[in-house]
C-alpha cells in the first residue's frame, strides 16, 4: 500500500468514526440505556481518537521528518495513538468509576509511557 493510499484510507476512516461518535453523543441517552450506551460511547470513542490521533501523528511526522520512511512515520504515528487513546479511555473509565486522582492518571501516564519505550526500544534493535 502506498503512502497516498494509507493516507486517503486513515482519511476516511476518520471522518467516519468521528461522525459515528458524534451520533452516539447526540442520539444516546445514558440514563435511559446505559447497557447500550456506555459501550457505544467508549468504543466510537476509542476508534475516533485513534483515527484522528494517526492522522495529526502522521501529518507532524511528515511536516518535521522529510526523510523519515513514510510507512515507518504511519505505523509509529499509528501505534502512538494507540497509547494515547487507551491513555485518555482509561482516564475517563477512571472518572466514570469516580476513582480518578491525579496519581492514577499518572500512574496511567507511566504505563503507556513505559509501553512506548519498550516498542521503540524494539525498533531500534
Amino acid at each position: 500500500m502506498t503512502s497516498a493510499v494509507s493516507l486517503f484510507t486513515t482519511g476516511i476512516s476518520t471522518i467516519f468514526s468521528v461522525g459515528a461518535w458524534i451520533l452516539v453523543l447526540w442520539k444516546l441517552n445514558p440514563s435511559e440505556n446505559p447497557a447500550l450506551s456506555l459501550p457505544l460511547f467508549f468504543l466510537t470513542l476509542f476508534f475516533a481518537s485513534v483515527s484522528l490521533l494517526t492522522c495529526i501523528g502522521l501529518f507532524i511526522r511528515r511536516s518535521w521528518y522529510k526523510n523519515f520512511p513514510p510507512y515507518n512515520s504511519l505505523t509509529v504515528s499509528f501505534r502512538q495513538a494507540v497509547e494515547l487513546t487507551f491513555c485518555i479511555i482509561g482516564s475517563l473509565f477512571f472518572l466514570m468509576l469516580g476513582v480518578l486522582t491525579w496519581w492514577n492518571g499518572l500512574l496511567l501516564g507511566a504505563i503507556v509511557l513505559l509501553a512506548e519505550w519498550y516498542f521503540s526500544a524494539r525498533e531500534n534493535l
